[in-house]
């Protein structure tokens, strides 16, 4: 990339902007409400520009009272166990070791996260509170999303008080003017070398043909799938076993790390876009940013052309927020339908009850709308303009680069279900993953198209202890299974080392002993080695009442507290956050309760102790 602007202040000034925006952003949504409140601030007189923290030096926030009527605005997302997302660990860091002066600061911060987890919203409130220490002036109160309920009204709730505060700190007011005027520009490639073309790649053109190390999310690798099999035995879900090959690509992992895979729509929902706007999809075109000073020249890779860009850059699947339909509304033409958008999109007390109903709980995603709403035909520049990107997929890898140094495997359920208006919505990445062939003598020819997953791999937290002595308990139902039968083979392999290996215990939940079993002949095999000290499982449906893993926990509690109190153990926590993870933590908070002789608090107490020691980890996800 060009040399950029390491200063935003200077590129502020010679810019003349006022309000600089920064997001803390993992999957993208921090940085789309970002660009919301930079595009907001034009109505107000004031200039507005998005900053990613990861570009520019942070410690020149002391400097921006040099311009005048400024304000630095942050939306922070919360990541992982509290975490800081990856563009804004730097930010975080600097905050921590910080002793600046911000007195002329003038900030407000709206934070993202999902109350299902234990550290919600930890990094918005603690930039927030970090802000005012270093003498920094808060001109609103912190905002806090909830991704758990409805995170988009919980910003736009915010956002309408934020601006009235803005304009009485700075005697400021709305001039009237809507800010519904184009970012991109779309200019339409009639006679372009394919060379120059993309065709999915997310960073370098032609990455995808001579593919470079080292590999991450700009950049990733085209692995072959050489294993795809269906783990289950009976049932309507379809859960899999992938296995990706990573030979050559001098990617290297842990047992505990994630693996990003980036998916594509399903094609027939991209043609649909393509009849129902009237559209050629092989278009190529360009979306040019308007403003010539922004680092973010396109919305996704240009050139490319409609087809690609709906297919892999785009996200069409999720229900579209409310900037989306607010700038849509002007291409219905009939008023009713109009009116209706518009209406979903304020923050009205009924706008916002008809966007949860029609909207967010129907699960309708923009293809949904656009057939339910027969006048609505915007341009298809302008729909692709607006909609946002699509993400990487994170999968908890299920295999140990001991054993499997050049392969990385994943396990995962496909998702698919019905929505309330009686439509078949199926999860993006599952269901594409569950189509690839697999390619079992790695060559690659030319029908090798579908036996190719880009992905990149993401450290994580989630390790095993130190010393291969110390004994570990996991507890992993379903799916959450997947990083613990890469520890048990990681453990087998130190056995075979002639290491010490401690007790190896593993608490599994699964709905049918007959069904969706998973890895059972593996589970057994580890069992019969010794290398898996205990295996219990709990079918939740096999009987009357249901039988969860935190019930068998309970079962044990006097095994449990010997292995945790005398033992040292640590505890490994995988799979669902929203109740399985809360419901294990309760259980051990009841355990160590009762035979350590505590109070409930004191055993809380004990157990966050254990998590701030790195003795209780947790890869959950909701």
């Amino acid at each position: 990339s060009p040399e950029r602007e390491s200063s935003f202040i200077e590129k502020m000034k010679k810019t003349g902007r006022n309000i600089v925006v920064f997001y803390g952003s993992q999957t993208g949504t921090a940085e789309e409400f970002a660009n919301r409140l930079a595009k907001d601030a034009h109505r107000y007189g004031l200039r507005g520009m998005v900053a990613d923290p990861e570009e520019y030096d942070l410690s020149d926030l002391s400097r921006l009272s040099e311009i005048d009527k400024s304000l630095a605005v942050f939306c922070m997302a919360t990541y992982g166990e509290g975490d800081p997302t990856d563009n804004a660990q730097d930010f975080y860091d600097w905050l921590q070791e910080a002793d600046a002066d911000l007195s002329g600061l003038r900030f407000a911060v709206f934070g993202l996260g999902n109350k299902t987890y234990e550290h919600f919203n930890a990094m918005g409130k603690y930039v927030d509170k970090r802000l005012e220490e270093l003498g920094a002036q808060r001109i609103f109160e912190l905002g806090l999303g909830d991704d758990d309920g409805n995170l988009e009204e919980d910003f736009i709730t915010w956002r309408e008080q934020f601006w009235p505060a803005v304009c009485e700190h700075f005697g400021v007011e709305a001039t009237g003017e809507e800010s519904s005027i184009r970012q991109y520009e779309l200019v339409v490639h009639m006679d372009i070398s394919p060379s120059k073309v993309y065709t999915g790649e997310m960073g370098r053109l032609k990455s995808h043909e001579n593919q470079k190390p080292p590999f991450d999310a700009k950049n990733p690798f085209l692995a072959v799938v050489t294993e795809n099999r269906k783990l289950n035995e009976g049932g309507e879900r379809h859960l899999m076993h992938l296995e990706l090959d990573i030979s050559n690509s001098k990617i290297r992992y842990e047992s505990g790390d994630h693996v990003a895979v980036y998916p594509a729509n399903d094609s027939s929902l991209v043609n649909q876009f393509g009849e129902i706007l009237g559209t050629d999809l092989d278009t190529v075109i360009s979306l040019n940013n308007l403003d010539e000073e922004s680092n973010k020249k396109h919305p996704f890779p240009c050139p490319t052309s409609y087809r690609t860009a709906l297919t892999f850059y785009l996200d069409i699947t999720n229900p579209p927020r409310t900037n989306v339909l607010y700038e849509l509304a002007q291409y219905a033409t009939d008023a009713g339908e109009q009116e209706r958008l518009r209406k979903m999109a304020s923050s009205s007390a009924e706008g916002k009850a008809l966007y949860l109903s029609w909207v967010v709980e129907a699960r309708r995603n923009i293809l949904a709308i656009l057939q339910d709403m027969p006048s609505l035909r915007p341009p298809m520049d302008h729909l692709c303009e607006l909609l946002p990107r699509l993400q990487a997929r994170y999968y908890s890898i299920a295999s140990s680069s001991k054993v499997h140094p050049n392969s990385i495997h994943i396990c995962a359920v496909t998702v698919e279900y019905k929505t309330k208006t009686g439509r078949l919505n199926k999860g993006v990445a599952t269901n594409w993953l569950k189509n690839k062939e697999p390619n079992k003598n790695k060559e690659p020819n030319e029908n090798r198209k579908n036996s190719l997953v880009p992905m990149y791999v993401r450290k994580s937290q989630f390790r095993l202890p130190f010393k291969p002595s110390t004994p570990i308990v996991m507890i992993g139902p379903g799916t959450g299974i997947a990083p613990f039968i890469g520890f048990i083979q990681e453990r087998a392999w130190l056995r075979q080392q002639g290491k010490e290996v401690g007790e190896t215990v593993l608490y599994y939940g699964c709905r049918h002993e007959r069904e969706d079993y998973l890895y059972r002949e593996e589970l057994a095999r580890f069992q019969q080695e010794g290398v898996l000290t205990q295996l219990h499982v709990a079918f939740s449906r096999d009987q009357a009442e249901k039988v969860y893993v935190q019930h068998l926990l309970k079962k044990n509690k006097e095994n449990i507290w010997k292995l945790l109190n005398d033992g040292n153990a640590h505890i490994y926590v995988c799979g669902d956050a929203r109740n399985m993870a809360r419901d294990v933590q309760n259980a051990f908070y009841e355990i160590v309760a009762e035979y350590g002789n505590m109070s409930h608090s004191q055993a809380t107490d004990y157990v966050k102790k254990l998590m701030t020691k790195g003795r209780y980890s947790l890869d959950v996800w909701s």
